[in-house]
């Protein structure tokens, strides 16, 4: 049996260092937890925790076509983007679907940023490929870039010592171009996946040993801490947030995935008459957020069933939320099951346990 190399980041040697548990990721071997899921996920609710989250993929698109590329096979109107911005997006296939979601960076006048997911690296690049007609420059800088999600509550005190860019001005969703703990033209994005505020830098890999330990020494006081890709995963549900592969995919639409605001119809993109059709008239199913009510733990695949044991839904992503102590979960249910409050049931080991319909995120800040 041939077991394909995985891929390592420039910090594999630290997180093993650190004792991290690795497991297989996209191709990459990364750090799932150092000391355990739910200490981790506090840490980054209650102070600053680090995501080496370098496996993501990172396209260059320049030149005057640039935003015409963008707007053809993205489902945001990333002509509103100014440079310093960044947009949330999607790149819907042709049968209604999503090829993946996506962060578009303006950062000239004609040249963007598109971060990916790293499962999708190739897909994406052959995608947007397809549709580049007219001399776009696309450049594929993932396996040069690192890429640090430093996140929580203490994250603007912790990097302001490092750079003189004024982080506590920073807008959601804005990025700034700066020096950051000695290394030049960095860039500092206000984003994140975890809802506890934060930023998230990139960097050459070249530094990326330096910049994790300049991190380090300036969080310090406030309790810093590595953070792995399980309590990402439980951060982002407790948000609500969509993980490509469970929530969304290639047989999701946006409009079932409740990512109508991201859809905008005032340009063509692909597959947008289609779209907009839904849009108009409504979808059999849609993604819903849900809490147990009776005591188990939900879990990607399990089946959603109405009172008669019926088969309504499936769901998409599930855990026990470390900071709400209950267990909750996304599903796609049909239409006439997903209105706030609606009784539903989980099925967990041939049993039917009540769960009910709540409104995202499960988390109110």
């Amino acid at each position: 049996m041939i077991t394909e190399e995985l891929k390592a980041t420039a910090l594999s040697d630290v997180h093993i260092k650190l004792g991290a548990k690795m497991v297989p990721f996209a191709g990459y071997n990364m750090p799932v937890q150092y000391v355990g899921i739910n200490a981790e996920h506090e840490t980054v609710r209650n102070g600053v925790g680090v995501f080496d989250v370098s496996h993501m993929g990172e396209f260059v698109l320049k030149g005057e076509n640039a935003l015409d590329l963008i707007q053809r096979v993205t489902s945001n109107d990333a002509s509103k983007l100014t440079v310093g911005k960044v947009q949330y997006s999607c790149l819907p296939n042709d049968k209604g679907g999503i090829v993946d979601d996506l962060l578009v960076y303006r950062v000239e006048d004609d040249a963007y940023i598109l971060v990916v997911n790293a499962s999708n690296i190739e897909k994406d690049w052959n995608w947007i490929s397809k549709f580049n007609d007219k001399g776009v420059e696309m450049i594929d800088v993932s396996d040069k870039t690192t890429l640090l999600a430093v996140q929580g509550p203490k994250a603007a005190a912790t990097l302001q010592k490092l750079t003189d860019v004024n982080l506590a001005d920073m807008q959601y969703y804005t990025f700034k171009k700066g020096t950051f703990a000695g290394v030049p033209d960095v860039y500092i994005s206000a984003t994140g996946y975890t809802g506890a505020g934060g930023f998230e830098i990139y960097l050459p890999n070249q530094n990326a040993h330096q910049v994790w330990d300049a991190i380090f020494k300036a969080g310090e006081e406030f309790g810093i801490k590595p953070i792995g890709l399980g309590a990402r995963d439980t951060l982002r549900l407790e948000m609500g947030f969509c993980l490509y592969g469970n929530d969304i995919d290639d047989t999701t639409s946006p409009i079932e995935a409740g990512l109508g605001w991201i859809t905008k119809f005032t340009k063509d993109f692909t597959n947008s008459a289609a779209l907009k059709e839904q849009k108009e008239k409504g979808v059999g199913r849609k993604l819903i957020g849900f809490e147990m009510i009776d005591r188990g733990i939900p879990r990607h695949g399990y089946d959603v069933v109405d009172a008669n044991g019926n088969k309504i839904g499936v769901v998409t992503s599930g855990t026990q939320s470390p900071t709400l102590q209950k267990p909750i979960g996304m599903a796609y249910v049909g239409t006439n099951y997903a209105a706030e409050n609606s009784e539903i049931y989980i099925s967990i080991r041939d049993k039917s346990l009540k769960a009910k319909v709540v409104k995202f995120p499960f988390l109110k800040q």
